[in-house]
């Protein structure tokens, strides 16, 4: 197995090395003044910000050349978008001829990032957990605190700017990414569509249709946090889930279904074939549309609950490993179990008694939840991705105008 792993390695670091020269080749090209490159996830999802800027841009400036970046393995349900293979020739190609990228996560360190490249770097949530630099240990199979924070580092100097969705993750992102170039605070491109509302009932038919819920139900939305700890090795993932579906099934099956939402590298380790009032719905393009679809939510640690938060929904915290997490995996930004907008529960007894609660959320919660909302939601108000596509068309016409100087 080691030895396997071994030829893994070095197999992948000639092939990163290959493309990183074949990039260095392509710097000779000239760059496309209205081509942008966008990346969400690593390639495994066309979502989050990326896709919502893709959307706006799109819609409004039809000159633009948009390409989304995926993952071989998958496809995107909109065949109309444009889209090149990561870890392709072609990929390369596109991204040392694009004038600007586009990626809510890290790109891959070898990369170059020529002279007159614009990066966007979204990022994607609000932080509770310690991220990147501020994080005191880095347990990751792969990787060394100490590597982890270096290449963490050499990628956050590529970026030109980057998107903060509120003022406390203004002051976290420019300490934790050691980041010196732009903010732009105007809230997260994603979170527009939640001051859509016209737009709501249309999202929620279409979940309620994909997974064939019964329409006199309500939905509850479960979506844990990635831990570092499932993280075993190169390519494997371990999760076990933190209740008993069987249970939730005798006790709320009649009123509820229940949407799964894990993180994509353990996303088919959840069985629900044998639960009729649960669905596995990891695969849906989109977590946004699922938020507007449920009338609650479970998480734990997540940067969910500050999109949520947005929709003014229950929201309930199954922080079964709560002290592990807080004192040894990450630790936290601000006393979560004090400002938490809903109660904290660490068996599956409570859990369960907080959702026969969920009708008296806003009364016991309201006070505690205006709070949040005031500190987590300041910025958004529906424009953040018209927002950003016009500093980015601003940027574009500045390096065009240096260039034809």
């Amino acid at each position: 197995m080691k030895r396997q792993l071994r030829q893994w390695i070095k197999k992948t670091k000639l092939v990163e090395t290959g493309l990183h020269l074949v990039m260095r080749g392509f710097a000779c090209l000239p760059v496309h003044p209205n081509r942008f490159l966008f990346e969400s996830f690593l390639g495994k999802q066309y979502s989050d910000n990326p896709r919502a800027i893709y959307e706006a841009l799109k819609k409004d400036h039809p000159e633009c050349e948009l390409i989304f970046s995926k993952d071989r393995h998958r496809a995107f349900d909109d065949p109309t978008i444009r889209t090149v293979n990561r870890m392709t020739i072609r990929w390369i190609y596109l991204l040392a001829t694009s004038r600007v990228w586009i990626s809510n996560s890290r790109l891959p360190s070898w990369l170059f990032k020529r002279k007159g490249t614009i990066y966007l770097q979204t990022w994607h949530g609000t932080p509770l957990k310690k991220l990147a630099l501020d994080m005191d240990e880095v347990q990751m199979a792969d990787t060394t605190t100490e590597r982890y924070k270096r290449d963490f580092a050499r990628e956050a100097s590529k970026w030109d700017l980057l998107i903060s969705p509120n003022a406390y993750s203004s002051l976290i992102f420019r300490r934790a990414f050691d980041f010196s170039g732009e903010l732009l605070e105007i809230g997260y491109p994603r979170n527009d569509v939640f001051y859509k509302t016209e737009r709501h009932p249309e999202i929620r038919e279409r979940v309620y249709s994909r997974y064939n819920i019964d329409t006199t139900k309500k939905i509850i939305l479960y979506a844990p946090t990635w831990r570092d700890n499932e993280y075993a090795a190169k390519g494997s993932y371990s999760f076990q889930l933190p209740f008993s579906l069987e249970q939730f099934e005798k006790r709320f099956g009649a009123e509820y279904t229940l949407l799964i939402r894990m993180h994509y590298l353990v996303a088919d380790q959840v069985d629900t074939a044998d639960y009729p009032s649960v669905r596995n719905a990891s695969d849906y393009p989109d977590i946004s549309e699922l938020y507007i679809a449920a009338d609650a939510m479970v998480t734990d640690y997540s940067s969910v609950m500050f999109d949520y938060a947005h929709l003014k929904r229950p929201m309930i915290f199954y922080t079964y490993d709560l002290e592990h997490y807080r004192d040894q995996l990450r630790g936290f930004y601000f006393d979560f179990e004090q400002e938490a907008p809903g109660p904290l529960v660490l068996q599956q007894a409570r859990l369960f008694e907080e959702i026969d609660r969920l009708h008296e959320w806003s009364d016991r919660y309201g006070p505690a939840f205006a709070a949040f909302e005031k500190k987590f939601c300041q910025w958004d108000d529906g424009t953040a991705s018209v927002q950003a596509y016009q500093r980015l068309l601003k940027s574009v016409s500045n390096q065009h105008k240096g260039e034809s100087s």
